[in-house]
């Protein structure tokens, strides 16, 4: 349903070096960088796999740009719950902060096995797995 998704942020570099190691255990890198004299303005990058970039982050400082949103909530489909922990242990060690250590969440579903870390910008970014193992 959704092709690609982006935000701003408040520092692009930050938040790039941040998102290059959060989502490596996932599989994600940067497959696409637009600059600032390619748009005339809006300077940043797409994650994704085989070239398909998916998700967008980057700084818009030209005409008619907005405010880094506040309540923003990203969740990423990991394959296993080995990989849920190495995305929420390398965004700590990227800079994020704690918002749910991993673990199940039955509340959601029986086999709902998550992590939980705020980025630089405070946005909550999730790894999930739905599978049993």
């Amino acid at each position: 349903m959704i092709d690609h998704m982006g935000f701003d942020c408040t520092d692009y570099r930050r938040s790039r070096a941040f998102y290059e190691q959060a989502l490596a255990p996932l599989g994600l890198a940067v497959v696409m960088e637009v600059t600032k004299e390619q748009s005339g303005g809006y300077e940043g990058c797409g994650f994704g796999q085989d070239g398909k970039p998916e998700l967008w982050i980057g700084s818009n400082a030209g005409p008619g740009s907005q405010p880094v949103p506040r309540s923003l909530h990203v969740a990423f489909r990991a394959s296993d719950r080995r990989i849920v922990d190495a995305f929420h242990a390398a965004a700590l060690a990227a800079g994020g902060r704690d918002n749910g250590a991993p673990g199940l969440r039955p509340h959601y579903h029986p086999n709902y096995y998550a992590a939980f870390v705020f980025d630089p910008d405070g946005h909550n970014i999730e790894a999930v797995c739905h599978s049993p193992e």
